[in-house]
């Protein structure tokens, strides 16, 4: 009712919301206009005064206004309320003698009459002015005050509509529906019982009210039933058993008054008024007054029952589920623990709301106990079953009655009770296909049409005390289709409540397949709901409540017979009701006194269509006191009004001005005064009105408001809305009377088939939803044409896309239905049905041709829709044409225009591909052609005239290609195959004046040429090809496919690279396997995923039709029931390069491949847990198997095997340690110990000899004890186990003593020596550098190489960033720079070269990286474990020896310009150069060199040595074990001296004792004396630095840390001597031995033998040499030291 800006077609206030008001209906009557300054926009009658809203929002008042103080006898003119200046009101409202007003911001205001309470204000008998009235939610804390939409007045009452859509009253009477035992309600209340509803509508009667309610969707709130009445604790429901059904009557009559008990009141529940009978035809559910007030045993406390929710509505089936968890459902909106009396104070419920969880077991235990009741059947009791309209249930049901019902449900729409004789068979007859329910056939069809002659005349001959039977409704028998067929009547009683339970459960799936808000999920919200349902409370005695009786209610009950009708808007007249359906039908009920319901029923206590001719569509009523006015489309666009009810004769009104409703008398007397109509009339002067936008009744008198017609916008607008409603009509009969019964024949899946039926079922809903959505649009455009008449609240605007979509679906399952023959195979079935004579068909369709085809007529009703598309179009310009063209409604009704009629071309075509394909599949049929027949394809061309051949056929082939939009057919003579057009590529082929127009089509297993007739055929072909591919492509293959359409801007080429998915079906490797990835030109390229059909997966790369690059692979390994994994690099289809296989066998093997082949360097872990697997093998493969040099680690045995392999044995010289401290040296053969080999156990034993296999001696040897002793001789057996020998026996004597050394010597000469160890990993890194073999090969190019596997590994990173950290990523961002050189390599190129190796070296993307990472791994492999014997040191510091060399020879390959080992740099300047880098000096101070010696060692130990430190170290500290421990043992004893002794002891000379020593924790400066008992102070620092030795790792920083040392002790010497000072060796050496035992280094043995191995070979003549001899000679004199 907001004012709307004008539409630009107006050019004054004259011109909009004329009021024109006249009384009764006779030809002389003419309408008066009342003349006000501005456009009225919306009226409200009272019995005797009217209030007027004009635009602006200013209020009128005229009539007979005795409230006012100063009475002016009836004012002809309308007055302003000016109370209500500054306010703007948005709604009025008039009851009998009161008036209301609603403002924009939702606040309410009451004037008139108060003397029943209706103003809400206590105290006052009337209310002069417009007063402010609040609505006070007293649930929230702290109160809120809640916002109004809209009021309605009676007599009595008001009710006011609130934004949360409840509804609230106040005044008097049991109309308002509240529990109030005290009148008048002064204060606005909640009605409880329609809480948690979404309410649309209210309006009162003069003691009734109405509401128009949205059903409930299956997302709404359920609450648990009752099914005992509170107060008498009678059952609701009884049950009566006739011969072939059973009958449940909810008429329970609770024989206590109104009176409540303290504890009930405050809980609300409502009370039922005495008298209360129900029919027993009336539907189930109980009548509200008495529902809640059952008292279940189950609930022991009141307050505790599950009903006592302030709204027992649910769907019983949540209650009922949610019941079955033990849980009670609460509603959001529960107030119920805090209810308000009548005076408004609020009580307070004493205990929970919700049941113990005892109750609820009691109850579930009763529910399921109670399998006789479970079998009771219900008339009407259907109704409350059916969710499927979302939420029919109106009203509660118990959950007994719930699980009855679904059970009834089985048996049919309604079991017919007594009084409704609907025999079985008929209800049979509404059976429906068994798929239909599920697939979305019928099923979205909207809410029945009623008005099929049948119903009509049912209704009208129904007895009055008997609810109308109208059939039933779509939905309802499609949500029941599911369960039809579940039991007959008779056979009920024996179900068990279990199966009644599970009979239950489909019913809300059925939901899903009608369309709850709209066509479309989005519509939901934006379109009005059809979904409504009507409810009525307060007076009956006129039948106003259409319950079907002329009973009270005291509380808002669901009217059933109006469920499905698809009520839109509802009003009251003072004893008379009426509901308006978006089908532009009116129902009444109520008093028919003067005739004010428009039909003969006197009165009507159910609904009843007023008679109206045919063709004439209501869209707005309204009720006075005893006339109806009805405002309805007619056959020109202007609308027409219709009257029925009392004649009023001039001069009469006032000899009847007594208090309306004075009974039955008062009305006889009147109706002889007056007369009135049976029937509605037409009033003759409705089109002198203009364009009326609404009417208005109340009282005795009419009013309407009507438009001037300007620039044709209103009657545009106008003809769109009655263009729609008319629209609307139209489908709802087309569906009921063709589609429907159509789908209900019995032989129609026999006539269709299976497939088509599906088609058909699918349209079917498709209909629907496109029915169901121009509802919603017929009601939201009426809706727009009574308030607010503009451009801006067209949804067909800003909505289009709801519109088009729901088009372009239906069109798209019409043509597939179309496509398979489906109206040819309808026409048997709809002949049967319609008879020989398609009169009805014909009409519905508007065929105009002569004697149609009943396939012709059945394929022109299906695409009636399309038609009303060029209908919007049409509409929508004809708007535009209404405003400026600069204007933006002009922009916006353009473009939505342009939009449909582009969709009317494009479904124009889609008919025309649809029927092309039809007569195809016709005139060719065949085994074939049916086999390529699918619904969704569609023919684009086919060379039956011979206009396409192919190259090269035979004399006598046959060759036919056809092109559909997804697929190009080549059909030879008895086979044909077919292409996919998403793997189809096809390309002219040039023409050199060969005269051939060739086309060359490459798919992804053939390539074929096919030869065009013309140049002309060839550019339609091409074209034809290309465009169905690009659209097969984008997926718009089903929908937008075009038969030569396009115009030639369109882009010939579909893209040559693109993802598709495909089957291979030819014989090979590929053989139906289907990739799914990247293509080009036919073969896959790109990422991509194949699957074959025996379980394996490829997923990554392809290149050229094969699997390249990166990529995963899956293979079921069939025996053991799991899958190998590889995961790696790929070439050629071939697994090839890095990658990791794990096989089913739980085998890992991680390492290179080649040709599909473990070939290179690898490693095979296998056992169960990978983890700590049994064994592991790491080496060198040769076409999948262990050849080369090998270290195999055997867990189980505690073995470890370092050697040679071949074909997987050990064959060739190798290694074994065991855990148990043997070693083996010497000659494998076929996996054993063979041939001459030296053995050593644990305690130097040692056996040098022959053997013939492990562990087993065989032939010729010595046996060395560890003592020397040696046996010479024959032996065989086992080690370990006796040996049998025969031979000599020598002791040797002194002269002999080296025997022993020579043997350990020898170590180390039969296995294999350092340089032929992991040449695969070598080999590897030379070829990652693109060489051939080790420098063999370009060095420009090996950078190349670099800089490709780092940036194609930085690109793989970035994908996935979590791998690396950021340091790692500045790494790899600082390596892309080359290290550029021209000329000879200077000190500072030297030290570029060395920081770029060490950052190289630091990740494994780098060639140089990887191999030192994998270098460190086989290391660690190799010497940690069983590995760590001490007797492997040598060939562990030879190993490393080895790795220095070969690196240096490819950093020397990638630097060419760095001298050879032991090569010199020039210094740039001679100073010492040790300061600046101290590790690799390679001269003493005295004479610097000018230069710099390059050595491996100095370049690359600082890099290896710290990965390898540990194994090394463990190994050398396992070697000097004894040794270590002889000095350690002498290092404790000595160093229990203290200072002064120990110095006295070492001979140290008396000068270079130190008197004092400066002490850390006194003031700086300080000395603290040395006394002989002070230990650990002198030479402090020197020690300090010695004992950092440790924390080193290379050699050259473990010389500078003794260098530092030396340093340390000439300075302190140098202060006591005060004097520069040369040491002589024999004064140095007793210090520095002093300093290394007071550095107590505990493996120093270790650490002398390490740097004396691994120091650089240029070191040891220079300084660095002699300060390490000393060390070392300190060492030894440790160990020997002997204390006297």
């Amino acid at each position: 009712m907001e004012t709307q800006r004008k539409s630009s077609g107006d050019d004054g206030g004259g011109e909009r919301g004329l009021l024109h008001t006249w009384k009764g209906y006779s030809c002389s009557v003419t309408p008066e206009r009342l003349l006000l300054p501005r456009p009225v926009l919306q009226v409200a009658l009272g019995a005797r005064h009217g209030v007027l809203l004009v635009e602006g929002g200013q209020v009128y008042s005229f009539g007979e206004l005795p409230w006012k103080q100063s009475q002016v006898p009836e004012p002809a003119k309308p007055t302003l309320e000016s109370a209500l200046s500054g306010q703007r009101v948005v709604a009025v409202a008039a009851g009998s003698f009161h008036s209301g007003a609603v403002t924009e911001d939702g606040g309410i205001h009451m004037w008139g009459d108060n003397g029943a309470g209706q103003c809400g204000l206590s105290g006052l008998s009337t209310v002069p002015n417009p007063t402010p009235v609040a609505l006070v939610d007293s649930d929230t804390s702290p109160p809120q005050t809640l916002p109004v939409l809209e009021l309605a007045c009676g007599e009595k009452h008001t009710l006011a509509l609130s934004v949360q859509r409840e509804v609230w009253a106040w005044g008097s009477g049991c109309q308002l529906g509240l529990n109030a035992s005290v009148f008048p309600v002064w204060k606005p209340q909640k009605v409880e019982h329609l809480v948690g509803r979404c309410v649309l509508q209210v309006a009162c009667g003069a003691s009734h009210s109405l509401a128009l309610v949205r059903c409930l969707g299956p997302q709404d709130i359920h609450r648990p039933p009752v099914d005992k009445c509170r107060q008498c604790n009678q059952l609701l429901y009884t049950m009566t058993d006739k011969e072939d059904h059973v009958i449940i009557s909810d008429s329970h009559y609770c024989p206590l008054g109104v009176e409540l008990t303290e504890d009930e009141g405050m809980l609300e529940a409502p009370a039922p008024t005495p008298g209360l009978k129900t029919s027993p035809s009336e539907p189930v559910l109980p009548s509200h007054t008495s529902t809640t007030n059952s008292d279940s045993p189950a609930a022991p406390s009141k307050s505790a029952d599950p009903s006592s929710g302030p709204s027992p509505t649910q769907d019983s089936e949540k209650g009922e589920s949610a019941l079955a968890n033990g849980v009670l459902p609460s509603s959001d909106s529960d107030p119920a623990a805090q209810t308000k009396d009548g005076s408004g104070a609020v009580s307070v419920v004493k205990s929970s709301l919700y049941p113990d969880e005892q109750a609820v077991k009691d109850y579930l235990k009763k529910l399921s106990d109670n399998t006789q009741t479970d079998a009771k059947m219900t008339a009407g009791g259907l109704h409350s079953l059916l969710p499927s309209a979302g939420g029919l249930t109106s009203t509660p049901s118990s959950t007994l009655n719930h699980l009855v019902a679904s059970c009834a449900s089985a048996v049919g729409e309604r079991v017919a009770s007594t009084y409704e004789a609907l025999s079985l068979k008929k209800m049979m007859n509404f059976y429906l296909p068994s798929g239909v329910s599920r697939s979305g056939g019928l099923a979205g069809t909207v809410p029945g049409v009623g008005d099929n002659t049948t119903e009509r005349v049912r209704q009208e001959d129904s007895m009055q005390g008997k609810k109308s039977s109208s059939t039933g409704d779509i939905r309802e028998e499609e949500a029941e289709g599911l369960r039809r067929r579940l039991s007959l009547p008779g056979l009920l009683s024996q179900v068990s409540p279990r199966l009644l339970r599970k009979a239950g459960r489909p019913r809300m799936r059925a939901v899903a397949l009608t369309p709850l808000g709209g066509a479309v999920p989005e519509a939901q919200e934006v379109l009005p709901t059809l979904q409504t349902e009507v409810w009525s409370w307060g007076h009956g005695e006129h039948g106003q409540l259409g319950h079907g009786d002329n009973l009270a209610r005291l509380q808002p009950l669901c009217i059933k017979s109006l469920n499905n009708k698809e009520v839109v808007r509802v009003a009251a007249g003072a004893h008379h009701s009426l509901a308006v359906t978006a089908q532009s039908q009116v129902f009444s009920w109520g008093s028919n006194s003067s005739g004010q319901l428009g039909h003969m029923e006197s009165p009507s206590t159910v609904p009843r269509l007023a008679k109206l001719s045919d063709g004439i569509r209501v869209w707005d009523v309204s009720a006075g006191e005893r006339h109806t006015l009805l405002l309805a489309d007619g056959d020109c666009i202007q609308p027409i009004i219709y009257y029925s009810g009392q004649q009023v004769k001039e001069g009469e009104e006032e000899s009847q001005a007594k208090e309306p409703g004075q009974g039955e008398g008062g009305e006889e007397e009147e109706e002889r005064a007056g007369g009135y109509t049976p029937q509605p009339v037409l009033l003759p002067f409705c089109m002198n009105l203009g364009y009326v936008s609404s009417v208005f009744a109340g009282g005795r008198r009419c009013v309407a408001l009507s438009d001037r017609n300007v620039m044709g916008f209103i009657a545009s607008l106008h003809e769109l809305a009655a263009a729609e409603r008319k629209f609307y009509c139209k489908l709802c009969n087309v569906k009921t009377q063709i589609i429907r019964p159509l789908l209900e024949l019995e032989s129609l899946s026999s006539a269709l088939g299976q497939v088509t039926l599906g088609l058909l079922q699918t349209l079917a809903g498709r209909f629907s939803l496109l029915c169901h959505l121009t509802g919603q649009h017929a009601a939201s455009l009426t809706a727009n044409l009574r308030r607010g008449r503009d451009v801006k609240s067209l949804l067909i605007l800003d909505h289009a896309g709801i519109f088009l979509d729901s088009y372009n679906e239906y069109c798209s399952s019409l043509g597939n239905f179309q496509v398979m023959a489906g109206f040819q195979a309808l026409t048997k079935p709809s002949l049967d049905f319609f008879g020989k004579s398609p009169e009805l068909l014909q009409r519905l369709s508007e065929c105009s041709e002569e004697n149609p085809t009943m396939a012709d007529l059945l394929v022109a009703l299906f695409y009636l829709p399309t038609r009303h598309l060029h209908e919007y179009g049409r509409l929508l310009l004809k708007l535009a044409t209404c405003f400026e063209v600069c204007s933006n409604d002009y922009q916006k009704l353009q473009d939505s225009c342009s939009k449909f009629e582009a969709l009317t071309l494009k479904l124009k075509r889609k008919r025309k591909e649809a029927e092309y394909t039809f007569h195809f599949w016709k005139s060719f049929p065949g085994k074939m052609t049916d086999s390529l027949r699918k619904p969704h394809r569609r023919l684009i061309c086919e060379s039956s005239n011979k206009a396409l051949t192919l190259q090269n056929a035979g004399r006598f082939s046959v060759n036919w290609f056809i092109l559909f939009n997804d697929a190009l057919v080549h059909a030879q003579f008895s086979t044909h195959h077919v292409f996919p057009l998403a793997t189809l590529w096809v390309e002219p082929i040039p023409e050199e004046n060969t005269g051939i127009h060739g086309l060359k089509v490459i798919t992804p297993e053939e390539t074929f040429t096919l030869l065009a007739s013309s140049a002309m055929e060839k550019t339609k072909w091409l074209r034809s090809i290309n465009q169905a591919v690009d659209q097969a492509l984008s997926g718009a293959g089903q929908d937008s496919t075009s038969v030569g359409s396009g115009s030639s801007g369109q882009k010939l080429e579909p893209p040559t690279s693109r993802t598709a998915s495909y089957t291979f079906y030819k014989d090979g490797r590929l053989k139906e396997a289907t990739y799914e990835g990247r293509w080009l030109n036919g073969k896959p390229n790109g990422r991509g995923v194949l699957k074959w059909p025996d379980g394996r997966i490829y997923t990554g790369e392809f290149k050229n039709g094969l699997e390249d690059g990166f990529g995963e692979f899956v293979a079921p390994n069939k025996t053991l029931n799991k899958n190998d994994h590889y995961q790696g690099q790929w070439k050629d289809g071939k697994m090839h390069g890095l990658g990791t296989y794990r096989y089913a066998s739980g085998e890992v093997y991680d390492g290179s491949f080649q040709d599909g082949m473990r070939h290179g360097h690898g490693m095979l872990r296998s056992g169960k847990l990978n983890t700590s697997s049994p064994s592991v093998f790491i080496g060198q493969w040769l076409q999948d198997k262990k050849t080369g040099y090998g270290v195999f680690d055997d867990i189980t045995k505690g073995e470890k095997y370092m050697g040679m392999w071949q074909d997987h044995l050990r064959q060739g010289t190798g290694v074994v340690v065991t855990q148990f401290g043997l070693y083996y040296e010497g000659a494998f053969k076929d996996n054993k110990m063979m041939g001459t080999g030296i053995l050593l156990s644990e305690d130097d034993t040692t056996y040098e000899g022959e053997f013939s296999d492990d562990w087993t001696l065989n032939g010729k040897g010595v046996l060395t004890m560890a003592n020397g002793d040696y046996l010479e001789g024959s032996f065989g057996g086992e080690w370990g186990t006796g040996l049998k020998v025969t031979g000599s026996y020598f002791k040797p004597h002194l002269f002999d003593t080296d025997k022993d050394k020579t043997h350990t010597v020898k170590l180390g000469r039969l296995c294999v020596c350092a340089e032929d160890k992991w040449q695969a990993v070598f080999e590897e890194c030379w070829s990652q550098l693109g060489c051939e073999s080790s420098g063999q090969g370009e060095n420009w190019k090996a950078w190349e190489n670099i800089a490709v596997a780092l940036t194609t590994s930085r690109r793989q990173i970035q994908d996935s960033p979590e791998i690396l950290s950021r340091s790692h990523s500045r790494t790899l961002e600082s390596l892309e720079v080359i290290p550029q050189h021209v000329g000879p390599i200077t000190m500072e190129r030297y030290h570029t070269i060395r920081l770029y190796l060490i950052k190289a070296c630091d990740t494994p993307l780098h060639p140089l990286g990887r191999l030192v990472e994998t270098l460190v791994a086989v290391y660690r492999m190799t010497y940690v474990g069983v590995g760590a014997n001490r007797r492997l040191l040598p060939q562990a510091v030879n190993e490393i020896k080895s790795y220095l060399n070969r690196i240096f020879q490819i950093v020397r390959f990638l630097f060419p310009d760095l001298p050879e080992e032991g090569g010199l740099i020039p210094e740039p300047t001679a100073n010492a150069e040790d300061k600046k880098e101290p590790d690799a000096t390679d001269a003493p101070l005295e004479s610097p060199k000018p230069g710099r010696v390059v050595s491996s060692s100095a370049l690359l130990l600082p890099v290896l040595l710290p990965r390898l430190y540990p194994p090394l170290f463990t190994l050398y500290a396992l070697d000097k074990e004894r040794e270590d421990d002889v000095y350690w043992e002498c290092v404790l004893r000595l160093n229990k001296q203290p200072d002064l002794a120990l110095l006295a002891f070492l001979g140290v000379q008396q000068k270079f004792w130190p008197v004092n020593v400066p002490v850390s924790v006194p003031a700086a400066g300080e000395k603290q004396q040395v006394l002989s008992s002070t230990k650990d102070a002198c030479f402090a620092s020197a020690v300090e630095t010695l004992q950092q030795i440790s924390t080193t790792f290379t050699p050259s920083d473990k010389l500078q840390v003794i260098q530092l040392t030396f340093e340390e002790i000439t300075q302190e010497v140098q202060s006591l001597l005060k004097q520069d000072f040369l040491w002589s060796m024999d004064d140095l050496f007793p210090v520095f031995l002093y300093v290394v035992l007071r550095a107590r280094i505990r493996n120093l043995g270790s650490e002398v033998s390490l740097i004396e191995d691994l120091m650089d070979p240029c070191v040891q003549h220079g300084e660095h040499g002699i300060m390490f001899t000393t060390l070392k000679a300190c060492y030894y004199q440790i160990q020997h030291e002997k204390i006297t």
